[in-house]
């Protein structure tokens, strides 16, 4: 896409040489939007970005994985801002135009001298077809890189949205370790590109969960560069570029779901019927995120009993006389009864299945939510026993 290079490499941070570092630049000046973590505890490098994201300006990011830069006190902003810096000069563009972005282990201070000597010889790698590369290096507990890319048309000219994602577990973004970076060729204001950003993760990234964490780092990027000659004002353009921004994210929270530590199920959660959309949110959330029903699912047991429970403690008024528990489109509990033996076969059938739908009716009004989800297997319990071994 034009006007965007990206290179990544080895740090040192990372056993075995594997690529960890990773740096995306845009030969101009881009306009930024960013979305972060709720989690009122918050790494170095989400505080740094939230203070400079106010300028509304940005023209590269430098991204590390394999130490998450958090709970690291005085020392991790002063990291942070050695890491900017050092790219800063690196590519002889202001430092205050750089952005930094860590994933990895909690509470270890980052050993910023590695970082700060990859950089020169990871930039001399700088290239339009980069980007993978830098999906590859913010990688944790990833079994794949994560991204993905669409192009548009507006009066006739061409533009271009790339996205790239990580996460795995310590997903359940508030906006999932979840690193996010998007890069486009369109030019747009800092508002305009902020408010379709945050429509944009709530239609994606706040509506998955793999295991009901909210990381300290979660950060989403959004760059746009201008380069396209299209500039988004408020009229048809902006609707057809917001589909596509869209489209891409919820590809990118799908993945992230499907590739959840130890997954082997990605379940769609809806729930209709509410009275209102947050309750209906709520039982979704709750059903999501229940470490019984995420067992249930890995174990193929069709078990709906748990389903109900997670239902009731959502904090939601409900009637468990009127709910009804599709799984696909099978029935298998109405007006708050199990339908016997038979259907709880045909159940089984899908559970055995990799991706299916668990529908619950509320049958107490017209709103409606849903939440991505997967099951809960042993290999998550390894994976994260193991995680800093």
């Amino acid at each position: 896409m034009p006007g965007f290079l990206a290179a990544a490499g080895p740090a040192g941070l990372k056993k075995d040489g594997v690529k960890d570092l990773g740096i995306i630049f845009s030969t101009v000046p881009a306009t930024v939007a960013g979305v972060f973590t709720r989690n009122r505890i918050k790494a170095a490098p989400v505080l740094f970005d939230i203070e400079r994201i106010g300028s509304g300006q940005c023209q590269a990011i430098v991204a590390n994985s394999g130490n998450a830069n958090a709970c690291t006190g005085i020392q991790g902003m002063r990291d942070a801002e050695a890491m900017a810096r050092a790219t800063g000069k690196a590519l002889q563009i202001d430092e205050s135009l750089v952005m930094v972005a860590s994933t990895g282990v909690i509470g270890k201070t980052l050993d910023i001298s590695k970082i700060e000597n990859a950089i020169p010889g990871i930039l001399q790698h700088l290239t339009s077809s980069g980007l993978p590369d830098v999906a590859e290096a913010i990688m944790t507990t990833d079994s794949v890189p994560k991204i993905v890319s669409k192009k548009g048309s507006i009066s006739g000219k061409e533009f271009t949205v790339t996205a790239m994602a990580k996460g795995a577990g310590m997903i359940r973004p508030d906006m999932a370790t979840m690193l996010c970076f998007v890069c486009t060729d369109i030019g747009a204001s800092h508002n305009i590109l902020q408010e379709s950003l945050k429509v944009a993760v709530d239609k994606s990234f706040n509506i998955i969960t793999v295991d009901g964490d909210t990381s300290t780092n979660d950060t989403v990027l959004l760059l746009a560069n201008g380069l396209s000659g299209i500039t988004l004002e408020h009229d048809k353009s902006l609707e057809m570029f917001r589909d596509i921004l869209d489209d891409l994210l919820i590809q990118l929270a799908r993945m992230i779901v499907k590739d959840g530590e130890g997954a082997t199920k990605l379940v769609t959660v809806l729930v209709k019927g509410g009275r209102t959309v947050d309750e209906a949110k709520g039982v979704a959330e709750t059903v999501a995120n229940s470490s019984l029903v995420k067992t249930a699912l890995f174990g193929e047991d069709a078990n709906w009993g748990r389903i109900m429970a997670a239902a009731g403690r959502a904090g939601v008024p409900v009637n468990p006389d009127a709910i009804d528990i599709y799984f696909d489109d099978i029935c298998m509990v109405k007006s708050g009864m199990g339908l016997g033996d038979e259907i709880e076969a045909a159940v089984t059938s899908i559970l055995k299945t990799d991706q299916f739908t668990i529908t619950i009716d509320l049958n107490s009004g017209e709103e409606k939510a849903e939440v991505l989800t997967c099951d809960l297997s042993l290999d998550y319990v390894r994976i994260n026993a193991d995680y800093r071994t």
